[in-house]
């Protein structure tokens, strides 16, 4: 046979052999694919989440598979907790390392949807020392799970209401400092603002040696920096922690989270729930008692009630300060996060609020026809106001000190109307 005929026959060999490959492969891949309830089940996967699928995945955090969660968690047999959006189990790689897994539950498929693409979106895209970390997820039909990084003491409701005294103020006031500082990451350092909705002692959690991170996005919402305000439909956040504007579904900005850092704050400074009914009635609300003595001057007896020693009672009453500040009912009047951060470090001076602040609620609870609104407007330029209120230049100073500490983005500032 001549060195030609050879020649053709291997060549024609070779092309049999890659086209039965390519052919292989392409049969290997749709069966894959027809087997992939994600792919092919419309009821359970959406455009949306296909789309969000894809886009997650060039964030980086790991997708595992129902089976990888199950041997880390050994069945889901380790409960560390359960909340409104999930159980949470505790699991461990084979590397070693632990994490916490959260498996979302919920009243619809689209209900876990929401948070499982709030959740995940929100941590996939940011960092920060103040805020839970993500290692992955899983989504499948009978799984969908969120994977964080572990927190060996839990969260801070567990430290503060059931008459554990292992922290000390000092640390107390670091970890109000250090959550401070992750909700104001979210407002003013990312490239989307973020809205956390559900700033709580329960949404605090401590790792080993008790350093704060914000946890729980399952409320979160990104928005451009151009955006004031957010028109909002249902209920978000938590009754006693949710601002004035939340409980009326109004247009509502970051300067919610703000309020419900200070109502943290109240309770990291009494160690006890805001509202306890087994109280007299003049302590039975914290803010309110609070105020009360912060207007009268007479802090020292609150100081001795709450546990607070003598040396650490400046940096007390200036947390108490701080959250009187925040959870004015007007939002314009709260600070910026930045600025509670500084407030709390003693670096910048607080203002007083010239009313009281908590007048609107009882309880914390709204009083529904004491309310007044928010309208937010879009010009930085001016104040927008309604019945009953007059128009403040936006160069408008509360209590000695400018509203570029309490400004949502540059000179912005609002004044409350009545009704939405």
């Amino acid at each position: 046979m001549s060195s030609g005929v050879v020649t053709v026959v291997a060549l024609v060999v070779v092309c049999v052999m890659i086209a039965i490959i390519v052919v292989y492969r392409r049969y290997i891949r749709e069966r894959s694919s027809s087997d992939d309830p994600v792919s092919h089940d419309p009821i359970f996967s959406t455009p949306t989440m296909d789309n969000f699928l894809i886009d997650i995945e060039r964030e980086k955090p790991i997708r595992f598979t129902s089976q990888q969660l199950q041997i880390a968690t050994d069945n889901f047999t380790n409960l560390l907790g359960s909340g409104g959006f999930g159980t949470v189990y505790k699991g461990k790689f084979s590397n070693g390392t632990l994490v916490a897994v959260k498996v979302l539950n919920g009243t619809s498929d689209k209900g876990i949807e929401e948070q499982f693409m709030a959740e995940v979106r929100t941590l996939g895209r940011i960092h920060h020392i103040n805020l839970v970390g993500l290692y992955g997820f899983c989504f499948e039909r009978h799984l969908r799970a969120i994977v964080y990084e572990y927190m060996s003491n839990g969260s801070l409701d567990k430290l503060l209401f059931h008459g554990n005294k292992i922290l000390g103020f000092e640390k107390l006031h670091e970890i109000a400092v250090g959550t401070a500082k992750g909700i104001a990451y979210l407002h003013e350092e990312c490239q989307q603002r973020i809205v956390h909705y559900d700033i709580k002692p329960e949404n605090i959690l401590l790792d080993e040696n008790f350093f704060p991170k914000v946890a729980d996005f399952g409320l979160a919402k990104l928005f451009n920096r151009d955006k004031t305000h957010i028109s909002m439909t249902g209920w978000r956040g938590t009754p006693g922690y949710a601002a004035p504007e939340v409980w009326l579904q109004c247009p509502i900005t970051h300067k919610c989270d703000v309020y419900s850092f200070g109502m943290l704050l109240f309770e990291i400074i009494g160690r006890r729930r805001n509202v306890d009914d087994n109280l007299p009635e003049s302590r039975d609300w914290f803010p309110r008692w609070g105020w009360k003595k912060f207007e009268a001057g007479e802090l020292g007896e609150l100081m001795l009630v709450c546990g607070i020693e003598e040396k650490h009672r400046e940096a007390a009453e200036r947390m108490l300060k701080v959250a009187i500040c925040c959870v004015q009912y007007r939002p314009e009047l709260r600070p910026l996060m930045s600025a509670v951060v500084k407030m709390l470090e003693g670096g910048t001076e607080i203002p007083r609020p010239s009313t009281n602040p908590v007048q609107h609620s009882l309880s914390g609870t709204p009083v529904m026809a004491s309310y007044s609104t928010s309208v937010f407007d879009t010009d930085s330029s001016h104040t927008t106001s309604g019945v009953g209120t007059s128009v403040t230049d936006s160069s408008h100073t509360t209590s000695g000190v400018g509203t570029s500490v309490f400004d949502m983005d540059s000179s912005h500032t609002t004044i409350g109307v009545e009704g939405c």
